[in-house]
């Protein structure tokens, strides 16, 4: 591992800029909506937790529904300008769940059908903004791009989690969620103006993209393997953030106060690790990538034996770390390896199966801890994401994929 210079900063390119502030600004409402959303509805008359659990239902599920034909769309058409559609849709969602919440007129129906086109314009964004990078950042300087997006947005979250909690006390869930809105249309402004590259339209059915999109996605074993692996890990890690995690932190640890800690030393270790990740070159990223998933096993594994919270706090940062070099590793080698016509649709393959199994890790974490106890439930998830990512290692590809020259 070596690190690596540029010719030129990034932030001297005006096309990079834009997006890398439409996507600061995008994520810090986002980190307002987090908080925001929850107490808005939960402070509705007659709200419980029910109704909570409803709207977030309605919120993620299209996420996973609709990413593949995100992806689809991305591919065949402007990839900016499907960005800009969706943050309009975002913006019109939030600033009609901010409008219910202030004037106190929510009904469900209508909250669970903005909750439904806020998570489809996630949906439309997300393959959108990962076939777009590589249009306006050269080859050589992916790795550098995607990890200084990745610093900011992670950075933006963080201060997005921190900003929400005072301003639902102080001006309450409704202006927050405003705000989440407000944010939408600045990214839209920043996005609009950005040039790349026409790209020719497609007369192909959009079944027969996505069928395009599967054999692009299918043929190649290190794609497939790692999306496998973190299926697994991706539900054993909300396991764990949603549910494991906080009720260890609220029987043993000393409750909210130590589980903010911990997961504010993982928010902060991936800030730090996307700025590694932006700097250091390796020949086998993949490899490496997937061995950055290891040190994912060691804060729930310390969880599950009720260590001090400073230990596990320093695990957590450390995860936080590793996660995002692999982050950033990924998606620059899907970036680079992938053929720019159908990266949107093979990004939405890559969505779409590492969640595929995020629902079910918090739908199945109460009834195991109930049945068997938090901290065995967690040591089988530190159990799950070493057993996937050792099974992720048999594979040639996996260990043998090198960075061009």
């Amino acid at each position: 591992m070596t690190v690596t210079s540029t010719r030129a900063p990034l932030w001297r390119d005006p096309q990079f800029v834009r997006l890398a502030c439409a996507r600061v600004v995008s994520v810090l409402g986002n980190g307002f909506a987090r908080v925001a959303l929850a107490f808005a509805v939960l402070a509705l008359p007659g709200s419980g937790a029910g109704r909570l659990s409803l709207v977030v239902a309605c919120q993620a599920l299209p996420q996973l529904v609709f990413i593949l034909a995100g992806g689809v769309i991305a591919d065949r058409m402007s990839r900016s300008g499907l960005m800009v559609l969706a943050d309009v849709l975002g913006a019109g969602a939030y600033a009609g769940l901010a409008a219910m919440v202030l004037t106190g007129h929510a009904p469900l129906v209508a909250m669970c059908l903005l909750a439904v086109a806020a998570g489809t314009a996630t949906a439309l964004f997300a393959p959108a903004m990962d076939g777009l990078v590589p249009l306006i950042v050269p080859a050589d300087r992916l790795q550098r791009a995607n990890g200084l997006l990745r610093m900011g947005t992670n950075s933006s979250l963080l201060l997005g989690l921190a900003l929400s909690g005072v301003t639902v006390a102080l001006v309450g869930a409704g202006w927050a969620l405003a705000i989440n809105a407000a944010s939408f249309v600045v990214s839209a402004a920043l996005i609009a103006p950005l040039r790349v590259t026409a790209r020719p339209r497609k007369r192909a059915s959009g079944w027969a993209d996505l069928r395009e999109g599967w054999q692009e996605f299918a043929s190649r074993q290190w794609l497939w393997v790692v999306v496998t692996q973190y299926a697994v890990v991706v539900a054993a890690l909300n396991a764990n953030v949603g549910v494991l995690g906080p009720l260890t932190a609220e029987q043993h640890l000393g409750g909210a106060r130590a589980w903010s800690v911990i997961v504010g030393a993982q928010a902060v270790g991936t800030i730090a690790g996307a700025g590694l990740a932006a700097r250091v070159r390796v020949k086998r990223p993949i490899l490496v990538g997937v061995l950055c998933t290891f040190p994912a096993a060691l804060p729930i594994a310390l969880l599950s034996a009720q260590a001090p919270v400073w230990l596990i706090a320093a695990a957590m940062f450390g995860a936080g770390v590793a996660s995002d070099v692999f982050g950033v590793l990924w998606a620059t080698t899907i970036q680079r390896e992938i053929p720019e016509r159908a990266l949107s649709r093979v990004s939405s393959y890559d969505w779409f199966g590492s969640l595929a199994f995020a629902p079910l890790g918090l739908l199945v974490a109460g009834p195991v801890a109930a049945a068997v106890g938090t901290g065995p439930a967690l040591a089988g998830c530190a159990a799950l994401i070493v057993l996937a990512t050792t099974a992720a290692l048999l594979s040639p590809q996996v260990r043998t994929l090198r960075t061009p020259s």
